[in-house]
């Protein structure tokens, strides 16, 4: 059994995902981000980083895992499926991995930071951080204009960006003339999986939220 420790982000739906597409039994445990839970001594044993998400796969004596990248190698590699062993799909499919975790995930996050949460709005900031997400997510189509799935076939790859990809609006980003990406998206989603995991904890009720009580929450977070 894992346990997985996570909240309603991006991040942590990269993992729920990954665990749902193939079939690991685990057990949620939330953290509550808003109340500095992340930062509680218990929580700092397993991931002294203090962010979601983390694991504790007590199958393979009680090992902790953080960062959500080196995360699905693991659950990928654990379960057999989801990463090639051959050398030419594994290293592409980690090097799509590491795309998302190095430009995608940071820039959106950004973008979400100077665009929704900023106290006082930066139009330099904001332009650079839109320009750059949509740069990186013109990479992608460029990439799914030749392949079905990023790595091409499904994969961990395709896991870690879709749950960026799903809150572009909060960040202000879309996908108009990236038809390629558009599809993927829609395929992606489309699977069983996908909209299990990415419903884990719960459905993100910040979409129902008025924005600026989210924007307040979020502030508290990044303190």
């Amino acid at each position: 059994m894992i346990d997985l420790y996570t909240a309603a982000t991006p991040n942590g739906w990269k993992v729920s995902i990954a665990l749902e597409e193939l079939g690991l039994a685990y057990t949620v445990k939330p953290v509550d981000l808003g109340s500095g839970e992340q930062k509680e001594p218990s929580f700092l044993a397993i991931n002294p980083n203090g962010r979601i998400p983390a694991i504790v796969d007590h199958d393979a004596g009680d090992l902790t895992l953080f960062e959500s990248g080196a995360i699905l190698i693991y659950l990928a590699e654990k379960a057999g499926a989801l990463l090639p062993t051959e050398p030419h799909g594994r290293s592409q499919t980690i090097q799509w991995v590491m795309f998302q975790m190095a430009g995608v995930g940071p820039m959106q996050g950004q973008a979400n930071v100077f665009y929704r949460y900023a106290p006082e709005k930066i139009p330099w900031a904001i332009d650079r951080y839109h320009r750059e997400t949509r740069r990186l997510y013109e990479v992608l189509d460029g990439r799914l204009a030749e392949n079905e799935y990023l790595a091409g076939d499904y994969s961990i790859a395709d896991i870690s960006v879709w749950p960026w990809m799903s809150i572009r609006d909060w960040a202000g980003v879309d996908l108009a003339g990236l038809d390629h990406l558009q599809r993927w998206f829609e395929q992606v989603g489309a699977r069983p999986a996908v909209q299990k995991g990415s419903a884990v904890p719960a459905a993100w009720e910040a979409r129902e939220m008025d924005p600026d009580d989210v924007a307040e929450q979020a502030r508290k977070v990044l303190a």
